[in-house]
């Protein structure tokens, strides 16, 4: 069992030296800017991202935010899909911006925080006092015991869960193990990850494969999963590759397949966004120093400086936080 303590004090970093705004480089001054800004994004990033955008707008009132926490493909696909106006699309997956809205709908993209899975549960979980990080896979097989995970087709987590579980059949050497876990009486699916916190604090849920950052956020208990599974690390990349989930693609009917990789957050601004020196804004906020230090502050390790294929093809007022690939 262990609960992950928030890292930081955020009443510290929205007091301290770093409230004068956007270090390094010009910004629009503030207030000058007003308008609507639709932002959709992770699930996973909703509390984050709702402490940033209130930093914003205190530099920025006249700014109207609309944000929508969903799934990272849903997020995707309100705009691809169902043609609505979004200014910024974050997704827990940052693959998924070029696979689904390269060329048409965007054409950069950078990766800005990191995360990790592991399996949540509460007080009330059967055999809580039980289960670790080597034996949750005979927990979860135990009659009477429900486990839950997100969507593949709409939520990155969903696919990282079945990763995870295809690594763990050979991690822990049990033949079998992945095909036990899927369909099972007692696996459960929501639509994304946050939709299965209310099952897990009412009980209907024992357990449930989300981030560590929202069990943090959420003052859950967790497993802390061996680093050769939980998707975290770079040295392990390799590994991981060898997990692989057949997701929806851009047309119905069409398929992606999505290896196993370390968890990266990814952003970006559609290009048919009509107000984009609010998005523009609203990025460079959250890629300041402020906004990697709400981002660290909620357990999602900020990439300092933020990372893109094609500097080049950023907006220039976001070129000073980001770096490309070594």
């Amino acid at each position: 069992m262990k609960r992950l303590a928030i890292s930081l004090s955020l009443t510290l970093i929205l007091t301290g030296g770093m409230i004068g705004g956007c270090a390094g480089g010009a910004t629009p001054p503030a207030g000058k800017l007003e308008g609507k800004l639709p932002i959709f994004h992770a699930g996973s990033l909703t509390i984050p991202f709702a402490q940033i955008s209130a930093e914003f707008n205190k530099l920025y009132p006249g700014v109207e935010i609309l944000a929508e926490g969903t799934g990272s493909q849903t997020a995707i696909r309100k705009v691809t899909a169902l043609q609505k106006e979004g200014g910024v699309i974050a997704s827990a997956d940052y693959t998924l911006i070029p696979q689904l809205m390269f060329p048409g709908y965007a054409d950069w993209y950078t990766y800005f925080a990191r995360n990790r899975m592991c399996i949540a549960y509460t007080d009330k979980s059967q055999f809580k006092d039980e289960i670790n990080g080597d034996n949750w896979y005979e927990i979860l097989q135990r009659d009477g015991v429900k486990y839950g995970r997100s969507e593949p087709d709409q939520d990155p987590c969903g696919y990282r869960t079945l990763m995870v579980w295809q690594l763990a059949e050979d991690h822990y050497g049990v033949p079998g193990l992945y095909n036990k876990l899927y369909g099972a009486d007692g696996d459960m699916m929501r639509p994304k990850e946050v939709d299965l916190i209310a099952l897990l604090e009412s009980g209907d849920l024992d357990y449930a494969f989300e981030y560590s950052s929202i069990a943090a956020q959420h003052k859950l208990n967790f497993v802390e999963l061996p680093t050769q599974i939980d998707l975290s690390s770079e040295e392990f990349k390799d590994y991981y590759a060898t997990a692989k989930v057949e997701i929806s693609g851009k047309e119905p009917g069409e398929k992606i397949t999505k290896k196993g990789k370390p968890i990266v957050y990814g952003i970006t601004i559609p290009t048919n966004f009509p107000r984009q020196e609010i998005a523009i804004a609203w990025v460079g906020f959250l890629l300041s120093d402020k906004g990697m230090s709400i981002m660290e502050a909620n357990g999602q390790p900020p990439i300092i400086p933020a990372v893109t294929d094609d500097k080049s093809k950023l907006p220039d007022a976001l070129k000073k936080y980001v770096t490309e690939p070594k």
